[in-house]
C-alpha cells in the first residue's frame, strides 16, 4: 500500500512517500493515537487507517487512560507534550499497570535531545521517534511491535491453559487441595534464603505450581490409588515428569521451569528419576521443590501415610538429607520453618 505525502509544519510532522508494505498478509491492529495537536493527530490517524488499522484518536492523557480501561488497544502512539499529564507520566502509568503493561507504546516528540529519549525509555516506551515522523519507519516499528504483542498474547493464552491443567490435576485428588500453593510458598521461602534473584524466584514459583502438571497424562486410577503402586503402575507414574516438561514448553520461562518439572523426583544419591541425576547435577530449582514437596506430603492427609507433626517431618528431612535431598536445601528450609513457627 502506498502512503500519500503530507506535511504539517506547525506540528513538525512530515509524512513522506513510503515503500509498498512487504507484509500485507499480517493482520492490522487497533491503534490509539494520543496527541493534543488536532491537525497532526487526525492526519496520522487517517494515514494509519489507510494501512487498514483501526484507529482511535484522543487529544489528552486522562481521556486516553479512561478509554484504555474500556477497550485496550494493540498499540499506542503517544505524544510527549500533552495538557495535564504529559506523555512520560501516561507511559509510566500504563507500563506499571498489571492489565496494561504489555501494550506497546511508541513515543513521539519534537525534542531530539538524548535526555528526552532516555526519559521516554525510562518511562517504559518500546520505541521513541522524533518529529517529523518518517511514516516508513513508523510503519516498520508498528508491524514489529504488533507482531511481538501477538506472540505475547498467544503465550499468555498458552500459560492460562497450562495453569488450568495444573489445577485440574490437583482437583483429581481431594487429598492434595492447597498443595500447589503451599509448595510455591515453601519453595520461594527457600529460594529467598538462598539469595536467588527475582527472575529465579518467579521461575521457582512457576515450577512449584506446575511440578505435577504431567499427571494429566496419567491414568486417574493410578493417581487416586490408596495403596502402593505395582512396578508397572510406578513406571507409568514416573512418566508424569516427562509429560510435564513437554506441556510447559510454550511458557516464556520454559527454559527455567522445564528442568524443575522434569527433575523434581531426582535424588541426591542418584537413585531418582527420570535421569538418575545426583548431587549438584540436579537443577537447584528441582532440589528445592523436592524438599518442599516431601515436607508437604508428610504433613498433610494422604491415603498412603499418616500425618506427621512438624517435628517428625523435620526429623525425617534431616535423616534423608544427603540421601534423598540436598543437605543445604534441607537445612535452609528447616531454618526458615523454625522462624515461621516462631
Amino acid at each position: 500500500m502506498w502512503i500519500p505525502t503530507t506535511h504539517n509544519s506547525e506540528a513538525g510532522m512530515t509524512y513522506s512517500l513510503a515503500q509498498p508494505r512487504q507484509h500485507d498478509t499480517e493482520p492490522p491492529g487497533y491503534i490509539m493515537v494520543i496527541d493534543d495537536n488536532r491537525e497532526a493527530g487526525a492526519a496520522l490517524a487517517a494515514l494509519l487507517e489507510l494501512s487498514s488499522h483501526t484507529v482511535d484518536y484522543v487529544t489528552d492523557g486522562l481521556t486516553a487512560l479512561d478509554a484504555i480501561k474500556r477497550h485496550q488497544p494493540d498499540l499506542i502512539i503517544l505524544d510527549v507534550q500533552l495538557p495535564g499529564m504529559d506523555g512520560y507520566a501516561i507511559c509510566d502509568v500504563l507500563k506499571h499497570g498489571p492489565a496494561t503493561w504489555q501494550i506497546p507504546i511508541i513515543m513521539v516528540t519534537v525534542e531530539g535531545q538524548r535526555a528526552a529519549r532516555l526519559q521516554g525509555f525510562a518511562a517504559g516506551a518500546d520505541a521513541y521517534l522524533q518529529k517529523p515522523v518518517d511514516m516508513q519507519e513508523l510503519d516498520v516499528r508498528i508491524r514489529s511491535l504488533l507482531r511481538s504483542k501477538r506472540r505475547t498474547d498467544q503465550l499468555e493464552q498458552a500459560e492460562a491453559v497450562i495453569f488450568a491443567l495444573a489445577r485440574t490435576v490437583e482437583a483429581k485428588d481431594a487429598y492434595t487441595e492447597g498443595h500447589l500453593q503451599r509448595l510455591a510458598l515453601y519453595s520461594v521461602a527457600i529460594g529467598e534464603r538462598l539469595g536467588l534473584g527475582a527472575d529465579d524466584l518467579n521461575a521457582l514459583r512457576f515450577g512449584a505450581l506446575l511440578h505435577d502438571v504431567g499427571k494429566v497424562g496419567v491414568d486417574e486410577l493410578i493417581i487416586r490409588k490408596g495403596g502402593p503402586l505395582t512396578p508397572a503402575e510406578y513406571r507409568l507414574m514416573q512418566q508424569h515428569t516427562l509429560i510435564g516438561e513437554r506441556i510447559v514448553q510454550p511458557l516464556r520461562m520454559a527454559a527455567a521451569v522445564g528442568p524443575i518439572v522434569r527433575h523434581h523426583h531426582e535424588r541426591w544419591d542418584g537413585r531418582g528419576y527420570p535421569d538418575g541425576l545426583s548431587r549438584d547435577s540436579i537443577p537447584l530449582g528441582a532440589r528445592i521443590v523436592a524438599v518442599a514437596d516431601a515436607f508437604d506430603a508428610m504433613t498433610t492427609t494422604r491415603p498412603y501415610n499418616r500425618v506427621l507433626s512438624l517435628a517428625e517431618a523435620a526429623e525425617r528431612l534431616r535423616n534423608g538429607a544427603g540421601i534423598f535431598w540436598d543437605p543445604a536445601v534441607v537445612a535452609t528450609f528447616l531454618e526458615w520453618l523454625s522462624t515461621a513457627e516462631g
